[in-house]
């Protein structure tokens, strides 16, 4: 501690440059923050979203192939099984191509038991099975279109062609739905009754895109997993059957491999900074070859001239990793809200990370000046040799 003194004044004898490195280091470190804590969130995100008792079954070639509603009742017979529900996507738009709507096709009297995420209240579920082309709308969709229950809306399918030849659907909103307060805000469906879209529907009849199962026990998940694929081995519509944390993985993975991406640019990022605050630190102790001469005539050995030297480059590279995390840390839960999903807080990990690289860093960039340091003789220094 009683080196502070001259550690601070090391470090502002050049008030402009130290700003500058220090304005770097803090975005570099904004840049690790938000990266890293991205690609660790979507480990959190992926685990928040799924849930340990559901399964996806869905054809083996692609979900486009869809599966005939027949399967349902061999899926329900499965040990294990407790619910399963048919899904069938309506890609579809309201008004204009450029106002897509997520629909989805379900059983409303299954979703509950298949999902703990949606409430929807008793009275709306009722609604939607007396009215045959009622839908239950997320508070998303009914806030950014002015909808409200009752009200008539008619959406055009991308992919699905009345019998009438038109790609015109006419719904009418009976119902809107929450999602739990830990659960994953999915705000935005538009949820429609499948015997509706199936029997109005020209083309694809008695085929759905894919099933919702419920079972009981997790620890049972991939046995049970593989009991329903074996039902259909060698059928014309062979089954692939997730857990749902391997589907939402996969899904992911069609993006990109986020976690190489991320360090690859965090890598190139801090590989960049390591010369720029090993270049300030050359600079400062060059500049200062005198004064640390003279410092070493007053009594001040080698370690206690190459610990100053150390010391500015830990209190450079920590204060500004400090502000740069923590104006990470603030901006965080931000980015995955304007992804849809839950505000989630930046990992504690991705902190303590953060302040471990910044001080490996600081130790890197003050070696070769340090070493001058220790190896500077008082006579050739205050000569100017």
């Amino acid at each position: 501690m009683k080196y502070l003194p001259l550690i601070w004044a090391g470090l502002w004898r050049k008030r402009t440059r130290t700003l500058l490195t220090l304005l770097s280091v803090i975005t570099a470190f904004v840049l690790y923050g938000l990266l890293s804590g991205v690609a660790a969130g979507f480990d959190d995100v992926i685990n928040r979203i799924v849930e340990a008792t559901r399964l996806r079954v869905q054809n083996r070639v692609s979900m486009s192939a869809r599966l005939p509603l027949a399967y349902m009742a061999q899926i329900e017979r499965v040990p294990g099984v407790e619910t399963v529900m048919p899904s069938n996507v309506l890609v579809a738009y309201y008004g204009e191509p450029e106002n897509s709507i997520g629909g989805t096709a379900i059983d409303i009297d299954h979703l509950s038991a298949v999902s703990d995420d949606f409430i929807i209240p008793e009275k709306q579920i009722k609604a939607m099975d007396d009215t045959p082309n009622g839908a239950i709308v997320g508070a998303e969709l009914l806030a950014k279109y002015g909808w409200h229950i009752g009200q008539h809306v008619t959406l055009t399918s991308r992919i699905w062609p009345h019998e009438n030849g038109s790609y015109d659907w006419p719904f009418v909103i009976v119902g809107s739905y929450r999602v739990r307060d830990d659960g994953y805000p999915q705000n935005a469906d538009f949820f429609v009754n499948y015997g509706y879209l199936d029997r109005g529907r020209a083309v694809g009849k008695g085929t759905v895109t894919m099933y919702f199962v419920r079972i009981g026990d997790p620890k049972q998940a991939v046995p049970i997993a593989q009991r329903i694929d074996r039902l259909f081995r060698n059928s014309s519509s062979e089954t692939e059957t997730q857990t749902d944390r391997q589907y939402v993985s996969g899904q992911a993975r069609q993006w990109g491999n986020v976690a190489f991406v991320v360090k690859a640019i965090v890598g190139a990022v801090l590989f960049t900074l390591l010369f720029l605050t090993g270049n300030t630190m050359a600079q400062s102790v060059r500049e200062r070859i005198p004064e640390l001469a003279v410092l070493k005539t007053y009594g001040f050995g080698d370690a206690a001239a190459v610990s100053l030297v150390i010391g500015e480059s830990l209190a450079l590279c920590l204060t500004a990793a400090v502000l740069g995390l923590g104006i990470a840390a603030y901006a965080f839960p931000s980015v995955f809200a304007r992804m849809g999903i839950a505000a989630l807080p930046i990992r504690s990990g991705v902190i303590v990370s953060g302040l471990a690289i910044a001080a490996l860093l600081a130790i890197i960039s003050a070696l070769p000046p340090a070493w001058r340091v220790q190896r500077l003789r008082i006579a050739d220094a205050l000569a100017g040799r």
